[in-house]
């Protein structure tokens, strides 16, 4: 039996592992895809807000020539750090439910690739998986079109397509100025006024050039009210509808973290937020010996919590552990 399950190889599940480690706690990651599959996911070209800096784990330097690092080092950074502190990751395993035993310590039920089931031992379990499963659907006719994506990889396969990008925050932003660099034809249609005030500060003006010389054509106090095969229908908050002509839609409407794990071991949900019960000060929930760390700890809002912030977060856990077993 482990002292510790954590559950997700993300950022904050590395740093979770490593802390436990420095306090003489066994651990095992359980990871349904791979090391840190959310930053896989980013755009192949995404550069972070933060400084190299506030993304390091377990004083493992990460050293950069740019003053906010790229995905492909960040990729780089988080193997290396995983390896040097000699962490046990079991990749490609999902964890499919967390059951509390009567003597407190827990059971995870997991599957892995081959289909294998197994349920592995621990005293303490940290839940700690990401959001990007679960995007956010807007909800409209012809959102399941094999046109329509929520995720954004890198412009190239669009080349000379008309695109539309739904979003205002930076990753549609992002999307939208990588895309007119492959000669794409964007129309980014956002709800709101104005695009979001987060937007790197670097890329805004880049962003406010291309719109104002025509590369990008932007809908804003607009939505998509329905997608299909060859068009999209773009309605303003007056009720005016214009139909563009489209060949793909990229809906960068962010995602949400899956709760399941978090319902099958009982853990409380605080309002409508579906933010779990959890103590700031020891990230434990109100299961004993359960405890939540990075985005999982959020509400509906993933942007509350960071990987600067919730890489925090395992130097809680692992102190409160120990704490416990001295008591």
């Amino acid at each position: 039996m482990k002292d510790v399950i954590i559950i997700g190889a993300g950022p904050c599940g590395l740093s979770a592992a490593i802390e436990c480690q420095r306090q003489g706690l066994s651990s095992l990651i359980i990871e349904k895809n791979f090391i840190v599959h959310s930053i896989f996911l980013y755009p192949t070209s995404m550069q972070f807000f933060s400084t190299t800096a506030l993304l390091e784990i377990g004083d493992v330097p990460f050293t950069s020539p740019n003053d906010k690092p790229f995905r492909h080092e960040a990729l780089v950074y988080y193997r290396r750090a995983a390896e040097q502190h000699g962490l046990e990751i079991a990749s490609y395993e999902e964890a499919l439910s967390v059951e509390r035993k009567e003597d407190g310590s827990f059971t995870v039920h997991t599957v892995n690739k081959r289909g294998v089931h197994q349920s592995r031992q621990a005293a303490n379990v940290v839940i700690s998986t990401g959001y990007f499963d679960q995007p956010n659907l807007i909800g409209i006719p012809g959102e399941e079109l094999p046109k329509v994506t929520h995720y954004f990889g890198e412009a190239h396969p669009y080349t000379g397509m008309k695109v539309t990008v739904i979003g205002g925050s930076n990753s549609a932003v992002d999307a939208a100025l990588e895309l007119i660099r492959v000669g794409a034809s964007v129309d980014m249609v956002y709800r709101g006024a104005s695009i979001s005030e987060n937007i790197k500060p670097w890329v805004r003006p880049i962003f406010e050039s291309m719109v104002t010389k025509g590369k990008i054509t932007l809908h804003l106090e607009s939505r998509v009210t329905e997608i299909t095969p060859a068009s999209v229908t773009v309605t303003r908050h007056s009720g005016e509808s214009t139909e563009l002509e489209n060949d793909f839609v990229l809906a960068m409407t962010g995602f949400r973290p899956s709760r399941t794990l978090l319902s099958s071991a009982g853990v409380h949900m605080n309002d409508d937020l579906d933010k779990p019960a959890f103590n700031p000060a020891t990230m434990e929930s109100n299961i004993p010996g359960l405890y939540v760390a990075g985005v999982i700890a959020s509400g509906r809002n993933a942007n509350e919590v960071f990987i600067e912030t919730g890489r925090g977060h395992g130097k809680l856990i692992a102190d409160h552990i120990v704490s416990k077993q001295l008591t």
